[in-house]
């Protein structure tokens, strides 16, 4: 990605030679910064390049990125600056990025994403899709990616999503064939674009399960589109339940996905952001 490369290259791209934005006494080694003067240090690279892009500098927006990118200053610009050149891009997915919208609102309330109640061992919460919810007639898979982003600019309000991060849950138990014809080429790069390199949230897992024969092209295709580090995040589990389980505790996970909680109800976070809004 070319705004990528050129602002990386512009303030030394992983660079840790700014060693008074950290709380170190030992010269030998460097250490994380707090939270606090990763903040100052972030509003400092702000004001020094002058981003016309950059819409928001408030810290709670700020400190997104830092936790998304542990603490590293210049990283956390980089993608800070990501955020707003994919924006500006691809306007057409943030024009009423409401649940006004009555096709965002329609695939929240089908589901897409659906929030658990409880979160992981980790602390992180988990999102699930369950496809055989999509009606694909109705809205295109476009939709139900400007409802996670709504979802997920939500959630990260909360500094506690902000530090533990997402696992998704892909549930493809009887997705049909013409379910997954619907799943562009363009569409799931743009997706992939946005929430790996340009967005601010941690995603520590994602778990497909149930998944079809033909599916297996659709995994495929995705991962022809991440990066090494993320494809390791990446876990299929057809119909063994057990081994999700060895990810994610049977006691937060909804009885369709072999869980010991209630059966998952998909209005409970589509309400929950609608009343919100």
């Amino acid at each position: 990605m070319a705004e990528f490369a050129e602002v990386s290259g512009m303030i030394g791209f992983g660079s840790r030679s700014s060693s008074s934005i950290f709380d170190d006494s030992s010269p030998s080694r460097v250490a994380t910064p707090t939270k606090e003067n990763a903040l100052k240090s972030l509003h400092e690279l702000v004001r020094s390049n002058s981003n016309p892009d950059i819409k928001c500098t408030e810290d709670e927006f700020l400190s997104r990125f830092l936790f998304a990118r542990k603490m590293n200053v210049e990283e956390s610009y980089v993608l800070l600056c990501n955020y707003f050149a994919y924006r500006k891009r691809n306007p057409e997915l943030f024009h009423n990025l409401t649940t006004n919208d009555p096709l965002i609102k329609q695939a929240l309330y089908d589901g897409f994403p659906g929030v658990l109640p409880n979160k992981d061992r980790k602390g992180r919460t988990i999102l699930v899709f369950f496809c055989n919810n999509w009606e694909d007639n109705n809205y295109s898979l476009e939709v139900i990616y400007r409802s996670l982003i709504l979802s997920l600019e939500s959630l990260l309000t909360e500094v506690h999503n902000q530090a533990n991060g997402f696992v998704v849950i892909v549930d493809w138990t009887d997705v049909s064939l013409r379910q997954v014809t619907s799943l562009a080429n363009k569409t799931l790069k743009l997706m992939i674009e946005g929430l790996q390199d340009c967005f601010p949230a941690r995603f520590k897992g994602i778990h497909f399960v149930n998944q079809p024969w033909y599916i297996d092209p659709v995994i495929t295709l995705l991962k022809a589109f991440l990066k090494e580090k993320t494809k390791k995040k990446i876990y299929v589990h057809g119909n063994n339940m057990s081994t999700l389980h060895e990810h994610i505790p049977v006691d937060v996970l909804p009885s369709e996905l072999g869980g010991e909680g209630l059966p998952y109800s998909p209005t409970v976070w589509a309400h929950s952001l609608t009343q919100g809004s």
